[in-house]
């Protein structure tokens, strides 16, 4: 038997695309880039200066392959892939990407939240590609838009000091139209931007 991804001697290879075999295994490799923003250490950051808690176009681009991988081009994102996202976002207090993470990390959560709710989606590759506009298939309404997801989405941009421009103003158009009680908004989601 093998030993798990996490545990591998050289963690580089959870890393590769082909080694992606699932979006659990999407997830731990998404794991290992946030430990190099963190850090600024490990594999992700071999061969290159990277501080700590800096997020650079390398690592954006990381985040890219290991989402867009072969075993899961054509499986919607999974809520632990999103949460890694948030966790990589968080822990970038310095950004050098030209806002390229900004835009994977709002078309993954909304890749998410839109199958989540039964709504379709395009395959990963053309979702989360830079040259995909996010509201060329992003739901713009609530009709079978999940309140639960709004509301998981809203919790893990609530009180974040780095917000997200794109990912908030879909969520409030959204939100802005859902069949929720106008006194219940202000506790889904915390629009400053």
């Amino acid at each position: 038997m093998s030993a798990p991804l996490a545990t591998v001697a050289e963690p580089i290879a959870a890393l590769e695309p082909s080694k992606i075999s699932c979006r659990d295994t999407a997830a731990l490799a998404l794991t290992v880039v946030r430990d190099g923003v963190i850090t600024g250490e490990g594999p992700t950051t071999k061969g290159r200066v990277h501080f700590s808690r800096a997020l650079d176009a390398d690592d954006a681009a990381w985040c890219a392959r290991i989402l867009t991988a072969t075993a899961v081009e054509h499986q919607p994102v999974s809520r632990a892939e999103a949460e890694a996202l948030f966790e990589i976002n968080d822990a970038a207090a310095e950004r050098s990407d030209d806002g390229r993470f900004d835009d994977l990390l709002a078309k993954a959560v909304v890749h998410h939240a839109a199958s989540a709710s039964g709504l379709p989606v395009p395959s990963r590759t053309v979702a989360l590609s830079p040259e995909t506009a996010i509201e060329s298939w992003a739901p713009t309404r609530s009709a079978g838009v999940d309140t639960e997801v709004l509301e998981w989405i809203a919790s893990q941009m609530r009180g974040k000091r780095r917000g997200n421009r794109t990912l908030k103003s879909l969520v409030a158009t959204i939100v802005g139209v859902a069949a929720l009680p106008l006194t219940q908004l202000p506790n889904v989601f915390d629009i400053g931007m």
